[in-house]
């Protein structure tokens, strides 16, 4: 049974350094996750063949679509917990973290199964180029086969940002990805396995996370009590957090499609073009950091200060989030569009693979200016408990913007990378005016005036 502490308090007092002091190790661990990808790519194409380079670009999509499946579910669990803090119930939260322990479980299981029996129709209908369709199938079944440490790694994340706590999670994710690198320079560049190597070592440096993190939890205090009593299927409470996270998971999985539809696209041009998209993702992995720090950010300040009525405090949060995540764009912007090339050359020795890559990147520059608003939105519309609006603005984006476009794009001669690329800041366009229609909803509904 742990201690009871005091609970990190988002309701009172000042704004903008309590948001930064929650959002930094955010960041940093988002940083550092990113830094699996990109150090798994890196390796393999400075170690390995351009076809194993493929591989784990596409392959990699497909994990992190299904990771964006488990984070949507576990948004629930963030929400719930914030709310319960803000209506001074955290005496609640040993309930709500054993039933979400026990569903996924389930839902661990289930994915695990799923990745392990359709790892090669996932890379047939991304029309994997002949060349590292084996490569891939591999990398997907070997990364699906650790679904149920993918998913215990993520739960703990979401638990720790409900109950205020970005620390935690930051460490579970610095311990993965030091495992991760030691593993990477052993199979990949040690023992030449490929793609397959960064498969492991990936799955690996996962399953050392969750223990080490489950020992460092058990050591740690909580502002409730907690026993494996309360790891049980409660339907009340379940029903709560699939009701909250299931929207956030449709979505994000959906929107995860969508993206995995324009590799389809780009795979059909050829392994270059493949190739090349994989080392754009991983450098956008990293551009992208502060705005994807400030949406998981922003939900918990929110869900906290909605919990406790105060909603023009939890407006001011937005409107601050928004400011330090343009800033950052635009420099991001600026990085992309103009060092290309540079950023591009660390993760491919491969000239030709760098200068398609950077073709299709300069699309993401324009989205770096725009996922300031459209992140910080959906962090707060989480928070608020609107997760179906996210849900289906992240679908209108998707699959009225975003697949269309950039298949029609793809068709325009010749062939350009950055026109296809143009259908993702379109997308995020449409996405931002449909934000400021629910926010114009949303203050008739609700007092935003100063409290």
């Amino acid at each position: 049974m742990a201690k009871e502490k005091k609970v990190v308090n988002f309701t009172e007092g000042k704004i903008v350094g309590p948001l930064l002091r929650f959002a930094l190790p955010v960041m940093f661990a988002l940083f550092l996750q990113s830094m699996y990808g990109a150090v798994d790519l890196f390796v393999v194409g400075h170690f390995a063949e351009s076809a194993d380079v493929s591989a784990v670009s596409t392959g990699s999509q497909v994990i992190l679509t299904l990771n964006s499946l488990i984070i949507g579910l576990s948004m629930g669990i963030t929400i719930v917990l914030g709310q319960q803090i803000g209506r001074g119930e955290a005496e609640k939260g040993g309930e709500t973290i054993g039933s979400g322990i026990a569903m996924f479980a389930v839902v661990g299981l289930i994915l695990t199964a799923a990745m392990a029996a359709f790892a090669a129709p996932f890379a047939t209908a991304l029309q994997a180029p002949p060349e590292a369709f084996d490569q891939t199938v591999a990398y997907v079944r070997i990364c699906g086969a650790g679904c149920i440490v993918i998913t215990a790694y993520n739960l703990i994340g979401s638990i720790f940002r409900g109950l205020g706590d970005s620390v935690t999670p930051l460490i579970a994710v610095l311990i993965a990805c030091v495992v991760n690198i030691a593993g990477d320079l052993f199979l990949v560049a040690g023992l030449h396995m490929g793609s397959a190597g960064a498969a492991i070592a990936t799955v690996g440096a996962q399953a050392v996370s969750v223990i080490l993190s489950l020992l460092i939890i058990s050591r740690k205090q909580l502002p409730f009590t907690f026993s494996r009593r309360q790891i049980r299927f409660n339907r009340k409470i379940i029903s709560h957090i699939f009701r909250l996270g299931a929207p956030v998971a449709l979505q994000d999985t959906l929107v995860g499609f969508s993206f995995l539809f324009i590799l389809a696209v780009i795979n059909s041009i050829g392994l270059i073009a493949s190739a090349g998209v994989g080392v754009a993702e991983k450098v956008c992995a990293f551009v992208m950091l502060v705005p994807s720090a400030f949406m998981q950010s922003m939900s918990a300040f929110v869900a906290q200060n909605v919990g406790a009525g105060k909603y023009h405090r939890a407006q001011r949060s937005l409107r601050y989030g928004i400011m330090v995540s343009l800033a950052f764009g635009v420099l991001m912007f600026y990085l992309v569009f103009f060092h290309g090339m540079t950023l591009g050359g660390i993760f491919s020795k491969d000239t030709e693979v760098v200068s398609a890559g950077v073709e299709y990147l300069k699309a993401y520059g324009i989205d770096c200016l725009l996922t300031a608003f459209l992140f910080c939105f959906i962090g707060f519309f989480n928070g608020f408990g609107l997760t179906r609006f996210v849900m289906v603005q992240g679908l209108v984006g998707a699959f009225l913007i975003r697949v269309p476009g950039s298949f029609l794009l793809s068709k325009v001669q010749p062939v350009s990378l950055f026109r296809i690329g143009l259908a993702i800041p379109a997308s995020t366009v449409v996405q931002i005016i449909l934000c400021f229609v629910c926010m114009h909803w949303l203050k008739k509904r609700y007092d935003f005036r100063k409290e």
